[in-house]
């Protein structure tokens, strides 16, 4: 099966990353989102993002008015679905949420087109059991920044076919990301050891062993990963964080999973990382600043 033709369900930063992405790709790709704003704002940050390139010297405005022609918007559901190769849905991390859009989809996309969640964590099997035909269903997730990160890590089920899993594995190679397979455990391989690292993290900050900014440097320079896992947790978002750490420690009934109190206190309080202009650092003047 070659993919001519995506649809991507949820315009927010995932969305709207992998919609890019998948443009740059030569696909008709049409991003969708039941929500005109968050529409709006994710094709301005698809925009921005090429605008950006174009000002950096790295892409040319040709590029850039060829990748236009194959990105449109829709608020219309059956418009992203009719006619579709692959759809990838990227709406809140929101189990019932998500169940309910592919029991939409399911009746709306083509039989033979492959279904994927970009969940970084919830069940794939869970979702899955939603659909008659669950052998075309995977994960597909992404990484944020999605046109910047290099992984895909595909989750199967017991039920997702070999075929998917292969024209999964051909999706990855030609958005230009290496993949990785996973069966659908909790938390997968990625989200599982994440969370756990920078919830330590965390714990760390709490008792003072660090600052915020020296213990991502410990990391960075330490174990050569790019991004501490403070500055990671306020990228991702730290209620996604702490949902993930709560299924975890619900799905292997083990406490020792439960996100720290400092966590909890920072998604309370509204301070839920960069997206929100401060978490655990401070982002309202546009770069990381100590706050904590």
């Amino acid at each position: 099966m070659e993919i001519r033709k995506v649809g991507i369900v949820g315009a927010g930063a995932m969305g709207s990353g992998i919609a890019q992405i998948c443009a740059q790709t030569g696909w008709e790709t049409v991003l969708y989102d039941a929500f005109s704003e968050s529409l709006k704002k994710g094709e301005e940050r698809i925009l921005s993002f090429w605008q950006r390139g174009i000002e950096k010297g790295m892409t040319s405005e040709v590029e850039v008015s060829s990748w236009k022609a194959k990105l449109s918007t829709s608020s219309d559901i059956e418009e992203a679905s009719r006619g579709m190769d692959l759809i990838i849905e990227a709406v809140p991390e929101k189990i019932e949420l998500k169940k309910s859009v592919f029991r939409e989809l399911e009746g709306l996309a083509p039989k033979e087109s492959v279904l994927a969640t970009n969940t970084s964590g919830l069940s794939i099997s869970e979702i899955a059991a939603e659909i008659e035909n669950s052998g075309r269903f995977v994960g597909l997730h992404f990484f944020n920044p999605v046109p910047l990160m290099p992984l895909l890590e595909i989750v199967r089920h017991d039920e997702t076919s070999e075929e998917t899993v292969t024209i999964s594995k051909k999706v990855g190679e030609s958005l230009g990301k290496t993949t990785i397979l996973v069966n659908d455990v909790p938390g997968f391989a990625t989200s599982r050891l994440g969370v756990v690292l920078g919830n330590e993290a965390i714990r760390m900050l709490a008792e003072g062993v660090a600052s915020a900014s020296d213990i991502d440097t410990a990391m960075k320079l330490g174990y050569r990963h790019p991004m501490g896992p403070l500055e990671l947790s306020d990228l991702v978002g730290l209620d996604v964080r702490m949902d993930i750490l709560n299924s975890l420690a619900e799905a292997f009934e083990d406490e020792s999973y439960r996100p720290h109190p400092l966590l909890k206190k920072l998604v309370e309080s509204g301070d839920l990382g960069k997206k929100a202009g401060r978490g655990i650092y401070d982002w309202t003047s546009g770069s990381r600043e100590e706050r904590i």
